[in-house]
């Protein structure tokens, strides 16, 4: 008797330990049916070339897709670049949010227009408001306190149109005077940001959540300055941006509400007498924030992924998932002490990467001969033998749920896949105006891309979700991947779902677009590549960006697909 009261101990000890983990996946090969939302058959509006290169595109549950796309450039030099939508619902026509071409919107009286986006565009998840990162010339010029000199302010923003046209969200411009509800909340005199790292979200129609930099005094040093971070807010209202001297208001504009902080570089991480060294930038919805905050970026100790409510300033705070916390599945004592900064929240369920243990994968990373030329050889000159670099072998794609509290493993490496993390050397390349980062200098950056969506079967009510993310297979050899075969793939949870093949490098190109054959040959060209973000997948729709052969003699696009509610059998 006593044995066998031991025996069920045992059992359910053993049950609790692993009910908050997914069996071993199976895979199954789905059948997707997919829609071209442009490819490069389609004209960029207002011009006479043809889309060619793609970012990850975002959406929302009514189907309107928001992607950053370019040309080729062409006779005219400069390739036409911007941020285009189209409505996957009505099967409207694609439609330019900004461009090139683009006078950035007020305050601006110099007339200034785009240069570029620099990261991919999100959208609100209800709504059709879409959110994007711009970079231009100053926009505004002012006299300084002396009454004579003149300066130049305002080079970049983040742009979005709750109220039907494009407006200013947020903006470099904080110092100006007339402009002060931009600057960093609780700075007096008001501080610029400086920049705006990654992507922007939005919610409950005109909230714009982000990450900013700035540099504020040093309290050590009058003469010197140190770098901040955070995560913050800013409601927008469908009013003009009043300006001193009797000039006309700005409009259309969206309003003067200032800029709201969620947590920064003065902010104790919770349960902790330690502040925050990194912040990365939001996911949003339903008028709460995900973001991950940690100690350390590099190495952190402390930290983790957090949950706020979008109200007044420094809002309270709610660890989901922290540095330190058992990794679901593993043996007791295995902890997480790594996670990642991309994020993906439908207003229930957190998606992310994380890893733990202490065993690396050494890489070592070649400059690509495709791409922006100047990036291109900028890299082979900082780099001419690769970049050597580490991965951990343990880690995997992980979803929490905020309502039952509890993370569920999705897939992890080395049992089902090889790696999730995925690398690109991108930035700001010295001498040129042009990024496709943070505005930070060119270097080698890492990345995961993984997005969630519990409302496939239409409701966040119950524990279901689905997982959409990027993973490879393959064997290292020498630092390099030999032969490796990179995918998109997709799990419902928490079950023991098998986990699906959605698009994969080596698959036949048709499958995904019709048109993907060579012109010349009629020979079927096979995926090359395919991307991700955290905003692609939607209620039960996903979007994916896909190259078919190489950006010079090939296909690419980007595309929709209906996930179905039901699970694989």
């Amino acid at each position: 008797m006593k044995n066998t009261r031991i025996l069920r101990l045992a059992t359910l000890l053993f049950a609790l330990f692993v009910s908050n983990a997914l069996a071993p996946p199976s895979f199954a090969q789905a059948t997707f049916t997919w829609t071209t939302v442009v490819n490069n058959g389609v004209t960029v509006p207002g011009d006479t070339r043809n889309f060619n290169s793609y970012n990850q595109p975002s959406l929302s549950v009514n189907r309107l897709v928001v992607f950053r796309a370019r040309s080729k450039g062409g006779a005219t030099g400069e390739p036409a670049h911007g941020i285009f939508t189209r409505d996957m619902a009505l099967a409207t026509p694609v439609v330019t949010i900004f461009d090139r071409n683009t006078t950035v919107p007020q305050p601006n009286n110099l007339g200034s227009t785009f240069v570029e986006p620099p990261s991919f565009p999100r959208i609100d998840m209800w709504s059709d408001t879409i959110a994007s990162r711009g970079n231009h010339q100053p926009v505004w010029n002012y006299l300084l306190p002396d009454g004579i000199t003149e300066t130049r302010a305002g080079t970049t923003g983040i742009y979005t149109n709750p109220f039907g046209n494009l407006i200013t969200g947020a903006s470099n411009l904080g110092a100006v005077p007339d402009f002060s509800f931009f600057a960093v909340p609780g700075t007096t005199p008001p501080v610029k940001f400086d920049v705006f790292p990654g992507a922007p979200a939005v919610t409950d129609d005109a909230t714009i959540v982000f990450k900013g930099n700035y540099s504020a005094p040093d309290p050590a040093n009058p003469d010197a300055t140190i770098s901040k971070t955070g995560v913050y807010y800013r409601n927008l209202a469908d009013e003009a941006i009043p300006v001193s001297e009797g000039a006309a208001d700005l409009a259309p504009a969206g309003g003067t509400n200032s800029v709201a902080v969620i947590a920064d570089t003065d902010t104790l991480i919770p349960g902790t007498s330690t502040p925050f060294g990194s912040t990365a930038p939001p996911s949003a919805a339903l008028r709460e924030a995900v973001f991950a905050g940690f100690d350390n970026e590099e190495n952190p100790t402390e930290g983790g992924i957090y949950l706020a409510p979008l109200t007044g300033q420094r809002p309270l705070l709610s660890a989901l998932v922290k540095i330190g916390d058992r990794v679901p599945g593993e043996k007791k004592g295995t902890v997480f002490n790594r996670l990642g900064e991309g994020v993906s929240f439908d207003g229930r369920f957190v998606a992310f990467w994380g890893a733990w243990g202490s065993e690396f994968t050494t890489l070592v990373l070649q400059c690509v001969n495709e791409g922006n030329k100047g990036r291109v050889v900028y890299c082979k000159q900082q780099y001419p033998n690769g970049f050597t670099t580490t991965v951990p072998v343990h880690q995997g794609i992980f979803v929490h749920d905020t309502v039952a509290h509890e993370t569920f493993v999705v897939a992890k490496a080395p049992s089902d896949f090889t790696d999730f993390v995925y690398w690109n050397f991108s930035g700001l390349v010295p001498g040129t105006g042009e990024s496709d980062d943070a505005g930070e200098p060119a270097r080698w950056r890492s990345a995961t891309f993984v997005a969630v969506s519990g409302l496939v079967n239409g409701s966040l009510k119950d524990p279901t979700f689905h997982a959409a993310f990027k993973a490879r297979t393959g064997h290292v050899v020498n630092g390099a991947y030999v032969n490796p075969v990179d995918g998109i793939y997709l799990r419902k949870g928490p079950s023991d779902s098998p986990i699906q093949t959605v698009v994969k490098t080596g698959m036949d190109g048709t499958l995904i677009d019709p048109e993907a054959v060579d012109p010349l040959t009629a020979a079927v060209l096979p995926v090359t590549a395919m991307g991700l973000e955290r905003d692609g997948f939607r209620g039960n729709s996903l979007a994916v960006n896909v190259s078919m052969g190489t950006e010079e003699a090939g296909w690419a696009g980007i595309y929709l697909t209906t996930v179905p509610a039901k699970k694989l059998r």
